[in-house]
């Protein structure tokens, strides 16, 4: 490990650290409206989200959740995972972009909505039938 002489916050090999509560201005619940973020609930960019004038004011972790939602629509699971960033950081960040209107959640469906495993069966059955 590289001798980095005053400077506890460097990791020679991970490179400078920041921590979470610096990324999320000391915030743990994301937005003033306390949205909740399941893992499984998808991101995308708004078609309708602000210019790129705006988005240079946002920070860069801001900014590399937009970067990989781009990309693809993704779970907040793996925007963590793809960002390296801890969840409940994301969670706070996606927060902050959903508030400013970058980008828009889909929430999964509660499991007391899904159709009933035993009328899928009977589904499955009455197609093998045919």
């Amino acid at each position: 490990m590289a001798d980095v002489t005053g400077s506890q916050w460097y990791d020679a090999e991970a490179g400078p650290l920041v921590r979470p509560y610096a990324m999320t201005g000391g915030r743990t619940k994301p937005g003033p409206s306390n949205v909740r973020f399941d893992l499984i609930a998808l991101v995308v960019v708004d078609r309708d989200a602000p210019g790129s004038a705006e988005e240079s004011l946002l920070g860069p972790e801001h900014r590399a959740l937009l970067a990989l939602c781009r990309s693809e629509t993704q779970s907040v699971a793996e925007l963590a995972a793809d960002a390296d960033l801890p969840v409940g950081v994301v969670r706070v960040l996606l927060g902050d972009l959903l508030e400013a209107g970058y980008v828009k959640v889909s929430r999964p469906v509660p499991a007391a909505q899904l159709p009933d495993e035993r009328i899928l069966r009977e589904v499955i059955e009455g197609l093998r039938a045919l």
